[in-house]
């Protein structure tokens, strides 16, 4: 992939440049400006948070570009969204937001396209299936930021001192809990439905069992399926109900801390995304992983998800934040954050670059599944107020005494609704 970009080389870059600077308009942006970036934070504490990352990389743009500050304030992700939402309320929009959605502020024409940005190769450099999911009208509004996919996690040592193996199948989920519950652990499995991210947790389990938040054919929700309510039944019936999921209740356990506890080894095995591998590993735990297990051991779409960055048109800096932009989506910059925080990169190049480096060898089962993974229908206004619904109700689906079907139903309803303020 790399020989192909570069294959390219200076006609398409001149060609690419001037068709970026007759975007830009002449004379805009002229003299000192400070672009305003508020990026969402990475780090699992003060030693390793994003803010060292973007002040870094700040100051190094600066460098060859004068004129240009960058200003960055990074924030925890629980706020993130909600603190840029109120930016944009007061009137007061950064100009680069890195957060998790971008479709509500599209649909209110706050943001730049991407070719009003990027130079041709940089907007065909990101990898085609991030690149859709950031279109909304066929244009295309959110930058893929940063990419993730998921892998069942599983304790070697717990699962060796169980005898139990590396599940394929709902029923080896089940019986591999079982043994480890038998041999005093803690969290069996640990199924973290709380309000953190549920709605994470939520599809992977619904691709698992043939389902999703959409149907087939991606024009509606279809959350109520018959195959959504067979997923839930059966997680209630033959892991919570069975008291294979630990002493919190799934509605009660937020993701960090059900990492928190795989890392202690208090878990025998969950959902995880690649920055656990790494907490686990410096913990001491021997890590496993094996895609997602299925009913019937059949491979299924694994969840992709990725966080975006946006631009804002409200100041006016088009130019420089195309100029910075630009600088970001470098490969060098690319890869230098997915090695801090064990993340995928977003671009075909520093793909193709991390696939050829043993260096990152425990990163190539997640990079496998992200091209034909699925994502949240990030496109769509109706998923805020979806996820949302997801992230209060969910969890009461699998509850002693719940109503698996009567649950997804409900937040069927919020999703129609949802979907008819769009």
């Amino acid at each position: 992939m790399q020989r192909r970009y570069t294959g390219l080389t200076a006609a398409v870059a001149a060609l690419s440049m001037a068709a970026t600077l007759a975007g830009c308009g002449a004379g805009e942006g002229a003299g000192e400006v400070t672009l305003k970036l508020v990026a969402a934070d990475y780090g699992s504490n003060d030693a390793n948070g994003s803010q060292g990352y973007w002040d870094g990389l700040a100051r190094s743009f600066e460098k060859t570009h004068p004129g240009i500050t960058v200003d960055v304030d990074v924030m925890s992700w629980k706020d993130v969204d909600r603190e840029v939402a109120e930016m944009v309320r007061k009137g007061e929009a950064p100009d680069l937001a890195q957060i998790g959605a971008y479709a509500d502020h599209a649909a209110e024409d706050r943001l730049y396209k991407a070719d009003e940005l990027l130079p041709i190769p940089t907007q065909a450099n990101f990898l085609p299936l991030l690149a859709r999911a950031g279109q909304v009208g066929r244009s295309q509004y959110g930058l893929p930021f940063a990419a993730s996919t998921r892998l069942l996690f599983y304790n070697k040592g717990l699962f060796e001192k169980a005898g139990a193996k590396p599940p394929k199948t709902w029923d080896e989920i089940r019986t591999a809990a079982g043994k480890l519950k038998d041999e005093g652990v803690k969290f069996p499995f640990a199924l973290p439905l709380g309000s953190e991210e549920s709605q994470a947790e939520t599809m992977m389990w619904m691709l698992a069992g043939g389902g999703g938040y959409r149907d087939v054919s991606n024009i509606s929700y279809d959350i109520d399926s018959a195959e959504n309510v067979a997923t839930f039944t059966w997680l209630k019936n033959n892991l919570v109900g069975k008291g294979l999921t630990g002493p919190v209740a799934p509605a009660e356990l937020d993701r960090q801390e059900a990492f928190d506890a795989f890392a202690q080894g208090d878990v025998g095995m969950l959902n995880g995304h690649p920055t656990l591998m790494d907490a686990a590993e410096k913990a001491g735990v021997d890590v496993g992983m094996v895609p997602l297990p299925s009913p019937d051991g059949e491979g299924r779409p694994s969840m992709g998800v990725a966080d975006w960055m946006m631009a804002f048109k409200q100041n006016g800096h088009r130019k420089e934040i195309g100029e910075f932009l630009t600088y970001v989506y470098e490969d060098k910059n690319v890869l230098a954050f997915s090695d801090r925080y064990d993340i995928l990169p977003v671009t075909s190049t520093a793909t193709a670059t991390m696939r050829d480096d043993p260096r990152h060898r425990a990163l190539w089962p997640f990079l496998e599944e992200l091209p034909t993974s699925e994502l949240y229908p990030v496109g769509h206004t109706s998923w805020a107020k979806v996820s949302e619904s997801v992230k209060r109700n969910i969890g009461k689906a699998v509850a002693p005494g719940g109503d698996p079907e009567a649950v997804l139903a409900g937040i069927a309803r919020d999703a129609k609704d949802a979907e008819a303020d769009e």
